[in-house]
């Protein structure tokens, strides 16, 4: 089975938990750059502080800060990943490729979990995150829609995509996901 991989979908498709299934299943590191900069926000650092007035408006955070983040979670782990989150546009996906290269550990496979817009606002307000409102919900998927529906091209080109129906029961949503993954 394929142990280098990324998750894409706009926020509230179910990434996380589908990672978190796979992850303890197969073993995997499960990188969530949202996990890793609400880490950031808790701990009370200037960096933190800096993500949080960010997030809070719905923004993404610096490419710079996420890909240190990134780099270096990857350098320690011997084992498959999962990155949940990160890139989240061209340029991101660029300096990824261009990270793991030099670590030699590339891509292996992109799953793209897709979901109608309705649907999401409904589950991220249910949530009930302090940063789940529905302005900032609805900007959150209009900065995706700009920013990381490119990279489904891209990583389409590079003939590494999967695209999986979100819009199911975790169970089947899983089960897809396996065997998209051989």
């Amino acid at each position: 089975m394929k142990n280098k991989l990324l998750f894409l979908g706009p926020p509230g498709a179910g990434k996380g938990t589908q990672a978190n299934l796979l992850c303890e299943k197969y073993g995997l590191a499960h990188l969530s750059t949202g996990d890793l900069l609400r880490d950031e926000v808790s701990s009370g650092s200037v960096l933190g502080a800096k993500a949080a007035e960010v997030m809070n408006k719905g923004e993404l955070v610096s490419d710079e800060l996420v890909l240190s983040i990134v780099e270096g979670r990857l350098e320690n782990i011997n084992k498959g990943w999962l990155l949940d989150g990160f890139p989240r546009n061209v340029n991101q996906a660029n300096s990824l490729k261009n990270l793991l290269e030099k670590i030699n550990q590339p891509l292996e496979a992109v799953i793209l979990i897709k979901i109608p817009d309705d649907f999401l606002i409904k589950r991220l307000l249910a949530r009930g995150r302090e940063d789940d409102n529905k302005q900032v919900i609805t900007n959150r998927l209009k900065i995706y829609r700009e920013k990381t529906s490119p990279l489904i091209d891209l990583y389409t080109n590079q003939g590494i995509l999967e695209g999986i129906d979100g819009n199911a029961d975790i169970d089947v949503v899983f089960s897809c996901i396996e065997k998209a993954l051989g």
